[in-house]
């Protein structure tokens, strides 16, 4: 009984060696790869330095072959010894490089198995996170069908009733609205404020810039077929993500068709008073179709 734990326990162990190896082999190889460039670098430039030497050496021997004046030394000896001359200078250099040539195909086979590898795991991830999408997709459209959008809407921004007080013409009144939930936001949401560089002071400018850059990326989509999230947030002036290289808008019939900021998604109160000049910055929301790296 012990012996079979002892065997398990070293089975597991091993087992999990070799899961933390295939995790890092990419950049085991990739490691394997350049350091295996470097040597073949190494040794064939330490190889150049004695070529010299090595076709001095074979220049000398055919010239004394050339001029070897000899009864006993026929035309047929003299190139037969020609001929034997240029076999071992072959052979030498090809001995002088051949290291070199064999680590340095073993190197690129390493950084190609690398590549390959990391191909691989971007499909398998871009697949798995377009199904995870697509699965989303199908989950909100049958709470629209089931509840209406707007409850789809309320569960998708964690719509909360919020309290406000209007100044009216019978004196202040106490308003319910409903805003955005503090897990309301996507992932894909940035805040267009001061921190991006083609935000401006005057709330006239941003409605005017938010409206002209949104026009320009549906102009963009309708020319392309396709623009990416990161596209999107260049013509803002803000920076860049990780998912904005894959996400995006394609046209092809299973998105939205367009692309809109959200100005009024979400948290209806703050897209007015930015509309209406009370609010200087607004979080824009991306309607995003999802991941589109695949589709192109």
């Amino acid at each position: 009984m012990k012996l079979k734990l002892i065997k398990d326990f070293v089975t597991s162990k091993i087992g999990r060696q070799i899961l933390v190896a295939q995790k890092h082999s990419p950049t085991i190889l990739f490691g394997a790869g350049v350091v295996g460039v470097v040597t073949a670098a190494v040794i064939a430039s330490r190889a150049t330095l004695k070529l010299e030497s090595v076709l001095d050496e074979a220049q000398e021997m055919l010239e004394k072959a050339r001029t070897l004046e000899d009864s006993r030394y026929s035309e047929e000896d003299r190139k037969r010894d020609i001929v034997i001359i240029y076999g071992k200078t072959t052979v030498k250099i090809a001995r002088m490089y051949i290291p070199a040539v064999l680590i340095g195909s073993l190197a690129i086979t390493a950084l190609t198995g690398s590549h390959v590898i990391l191909s691989r795991r971007n499909l398998a991830v871009t697949a798995a996170y377009a199904a995870l999408d697509r699965g989303f997709r199908e989950y909100r459209q049958r709470v629209v069908d089931e509840l209406g959008i707007d409850k789809d809407r309320e569960f998708r921004y964690d719509m909360k009733d919020r309290e406000i007080v209007e100044e009216t013409e019978t004196g202040p009144q106490t308003k319910v609205i409903k805003t955005v939930g503090p897990k309301g936001a996507s992932v894909y949401a940035r805040f267009f404020d001061e921190y991006s560089s083609n935000w401006n002071r005057m709330p006239s400018y941003n409605q005017m810039f938010l409206q002209c850059q949104q026009n320009y990326a549906n102009d963009l989509l309708r020319a392309n077929g396709h623009v990416f999230l990161n596209e999107v947030y260049d013509m803002l002036g803000l920076s860049r993500t990780r998912e904005g290289s894959v996400v995006g808008w394609i046209l092809d019939g299973s998105g939205d068709g367009y692309i809109d900021f959200g100005v009024f998604q979400g948290d209806r109160h703050s897209g007015m008073r930015f509309v209406t000049g009370q609010e200087p910055s607004i979080l824009l929301d991306f309607n995003v179709d999802g991941v589109i790296w695949n589709l192109i």
